[in-house]
């Protein structure tokens, strides 16, 4: 019996991928969202800038002496569409 993958998932409120560490969204996170939300880019953007609201506010609760700073390349900028 094989042991299904865990998907690239963030763990709340540290907003690190639960399968591989990196900060979410993840590079493997990131291809799943553009599969899943294709054809539907404004859908996504939308998506993208709750969670990184969220995360925002998350991240400066955990470390309320350094906030978090600007999250936009790391939620929005990479789901631009392209051209």
């Amino acid at each position: 019996m094989t042991r299904a993958a865990r998907p690239h998932l963030p763990v709340r409120p540290i907003w690190l991928c639960r399968r591989c560490g990196h900060p979410w969204p993840c590079g493997e996170a990131r291809l799943c969202l553009l599969v899943e939300y294709r054809g539907n880019r404004v859908g996504l953007l939308i998506y993208l800038a709750a969670l990184k609201l969220e995360a925002a506010d998350h991240l400066a609760r955990l470390s309320p002496d350094s906030p978090p700073g600007d999250l936009t390349d790391r939620f929005l900028s990479w789901a631009r569409a392209r051209g």
